[in-house]
């Protein structure tokens, strides 16, 4: 046997280039190669070579990037089609879909490479793969595989057939090894930037990791945050400029006549008492804020219920308050003008709101 020699007379023509190059001991065995086989063809000088415990690569040279993917895949997981699950559904057979490597996800850098951000070292560079495996997976990390254990698996993004972790938690897991605060920086930045997540859902995934006790993360936070609500401030611009709706005043605090303060909203309709705040709070996932430190849980609850006693406040007086998620203005600026233009068309069937003191913030 040698490397151009068929591995098996089982069709591969479902696996990529890369996958039939790169295979794990269970799946050579199920091809009919043994593993006397598979040792005497990585032998020094042979046509083979292990590059992980009981993952191979199918020919001498260097392995490429997407090989090294490939690889850390198959030692983190349990593939589908091999011994530990010898069952291949007929979506996996025909696709080579990113579920075939199992319940793991690639993270880290190697995930920010994937989603194509250029801040993010190039793939054949990285010393270290990062992969999110199940708290209860028997594994070390080794080579070039480092395992990372979660309780929960994030929702899988397929890139190239590959399951890769969502922006936000790949900057959170790759900040979790830069000590480079201008590293740090450029990544969050350009995450935001470039719209590859939303600056409260990055700070989520850093709050959850227990990042922001570090203070060159906190700095990179602080522009992030700065970043992100500049962007969405335009984008909130451009949205009454683009949809024809009437011209408001901007970023105003507002109070009772000789009272309290009553809160700042970054867009007022003085005449039609309609009101829009951009809501650039973290997303309140119930399930996930179980997992938060104790004082992380008892500072977001404090944040929701400031929101919610001043929008009740505001509309006890009259005044309709419409919430603004930067991902909505991103992804629904049209449906987000149309909330708008509702809102100030049903004023005049509202009775007269209370008399307030506008004041620029």
């Amino acid at each position: 046997m040698n490397h151009n020699t068929p591995v098996s007379p089982r069709p591969l023509s479902h696996l990529t280039d890369a996958q039939r190059r790169v295979l794990s001991a269970a799946q050579l065995r199920a091809h009919g190669v043994s593993a006397a086989q598979t040792a005497a063809q990585c032998r020094p000088g042979g046509p083979w070579q292990q590059i992980l415990p009981g993952v191979y690569v199918l020919h001498p040279g260097p392995p490429t990037s997407e090989e090294r993917l490939h690889a850390a895949l198959l030692y983190a997981g349990r593939p589908i089609g091999s011994a530990a699950s010898p069952v291949v559904p007929a979506q996996v057979r025909a696709e080579g879909q990113a579920g075939s490597y199992g319940d793991v996800v690639i993270t880290g850098l190697a995930a920010l490479a994937l989603h194509r951000l250029s801040s993010a070292p190039p793939l054949i560079s990285l010393d270290r793969i990062d992969v999110l495996v199940p708290r209860t997976r028997r594994l070390r990390s080794t080579g070039c595989a480092r395992l990372i254990r979660v309780h929960a698996m994030p929702q899988v993004q397929e890139i190239g057939g590959l399951p890769v972790a969502p922006v936000a938690r790949a900057l959170a897991d790759a900040v979790a090894h830069l000590s480079d605060a201008d590293a740090v920086r450029r990544l969050l930045t350009e995450a935001v930037r470039g719209s590859h997540c939303e600056p409260a859902a990055a700070v989520r995934e850093l709050t959850l990791a227990r990042l922001l006790s570090r203070p060159h993360v906190v700095d990179a936070v602080d522009s992030l945050l700065a970043e992100g609500r500049a962007i969405a401030e335009d984008r909130l611009y451009e949205m009454v400029r683009q949809y024809g709706l009437p011209d408001p005043l901007w970023n105003i605090d507002l109070r009772l006549p000789g009272g309290p303060h009553l809160g700042g909203v970054d867009v007022y309709w003085p005449e039609q008492a309609v009101a829009v705040e951009l809501d650039t709070r973290a997303p309140r996932q119930d399930k996930d804020a179980m997992g938060s430190p104790p004082l992380e849980r008892s500072r977001e609850l404090g944040e929701w219920s400031e929101y919610a006693r001043k929008r009740e406040h505001l509309e006890r007086l009259g005044i309709t308050v419409v919430h603004i998620t930067p991902k909505k203005l991103r992804e629904s600026m049209e449906q987000q003008a149309t909330v708008v233009r509702t809102a100030l068309m049903a004023s005049s069937d509202r009775e007269p709101s209370a008399y307030v003191v506008v004041l620029p913030r």
